[in-house]
């Protein structure tokens, strides 16, 4: 593999990410074939904050994408300020050479760059912790284990309440 550059998505790029994206959940048993149509959900919707793809030998190999959501505490009241990751993807012939690891690298320095609280996600928490996320038990989502439910705050509030992804996380089929 070529050196790696880490850009901004283009509107070209969108066939290529989504079958990206395709082919990298595939065979994830944690799948449910729904993150092609969640990445072109966010492209249609304009919501995703952070797009970015991963490029080598000409070829785009990794995206990943952070979109806004909101924290609804106990008492009803939002808050907003918070992105969340998903998805990510590195195509299967070059996962675990540090792609996604530089992906998530370069999107937490640019959300942070641009002022949000912190960053939420739904993953291994083997693989997450690596950057600081862990879990926080006043954080929730409907239908997620709480083990799975993850966050890196990058103020001093920590996360609390129910989590709620952009609409294009509900319209994904």
């Amino acid at each position: 593999m070529s050196e790696l550059q880490i850009r901004d998505q283009k509107e070209a790029d969108r066939p290529a990410v989504k079958e990206l994206v395709r082919r990298a959940f595939l065979q994830n048993p944690h799948s449910d074939g729904t993150e092609a149509f969640l990445i072109e959900a966010l492209w249609t919707r304009g919501t995703a904050t952070i797009a970015l793809v991963a490029e080598a030998d000409g070829r785009i190999i990794g995206q990943a994408a952070f979109s806004p959501v909101t924290l609804v505490g106990d008492d009803g009241q939002a808050r907003t300020g918070w992105h969340g990751l998903g998805p990510i993807a590195v195509l299967p012939e070059v996962q675990r050479k540090g792609v996604g690891s530089v992906l998530m690298e370069v999107g937490l320095t640019k959300l942070r760059a641009l002022g949000s609280e912190g960053c939420v996600l739904v993953g291994d928490p083997a693989y997450y912790e690596r950057f600081s996320f862990e879990t926080f038990a006043e954080l929730k989502m409907p239908g997620v284990p709480p083990e799975n439910l993850l966050a890196l705050p990058f103020t001093d509030t920590l996360p609390a309440g129910e989590i709620i992804f952009d609409e294009a996380f509900q319209a994904t089929s």
